[in-house]
């Protein structure tokens, strides 16, 4: 089965999309999808890549470019929810711990949702145990393991392979050494991995 990585950063507007659709059209592909939490925050800071602070126009054009693509895609879409969030970069932390543990995918959607349906910070501690706690998992050993050493590292593990891959916006799609940045990218991913795999 062809895979495809898929790098994401809790706290990336147009990952919505992403983390709600790919896994289905992977699927839907043959394709394996593997979830990867990184820090883009870090890696857009060392390049100097600010997208919209400051730049209320292109946050303006943001917000309603997603709303169109949300519904294009038949996602859920209640209006701009608060941003920046995850400023400790936890919920990204809790994410790194999920994809160790095999329940990525879940945690990731389901956090995504209280951020843009309910218009919750997903770094919220409280926002993460209700997520925790609605997906049968122990919110007082997640957080609590998401500050271990082991965790972190791992995180800024696949941060340092990001950047050595020339990433530097969320989302992201890795085939081998070629990037497909952005959710209007994931076709595109897809159609190379499964061209790939074929040949």
């Amino acid at each position: 089965m062809p895979t495809l990585e898929f790098y994401f950063f809790i706290g990336s507007t147009y990952s919505y999309l992403s983390v709600t659709r790919a896994a289905d059209v992977a699927a839907d592909r043959g394709v394996d999808l593997v979830w990867r939490p990184f820090s883009v925050r870090t890696l857009m800071r060392e390049q100097n890549n600010i997208p919209f602070a400051g730049k209320p126009v292109k946050m303006r054009y943001m917000w309603r470019d997603l709303e169109r693509r949300a519904r294009r895609f038949g996602i859920p879409f209640a209006g701009a929810p608060q941003y920046p969030v995850d400023k400790d970069e936890l919920a990204n932390r809790v994410a790194t711990l999920a994809a160790g543990e095999g329940w990525c995918p879940s945690f990731v959607q389901a956090v995504y949702r209280a951020w843009f349906l309910e218009n919750r910070d997903p770094g919220d501690p409280a926002t993460l145990a209700a997520v925790l706690t609605a997906l049968g998992q122990a919110p007082q050993r997640c957080l609590a393991r998401a500050a271990q050493p082991d965790v972190r590292d791992e995180y800024a593990r696949q941060t340092d392979r990001a950047r050595e891959l020339g990433l530097f916006g969320s989302p992201t799609f890795v085939a081998g050494n070629e990037i497909f940045w952005g959710d209007d990218r994931l076709d595109d991913a897809i159609d190379w991995v499964v061209a790939a795999g074929s040949r």
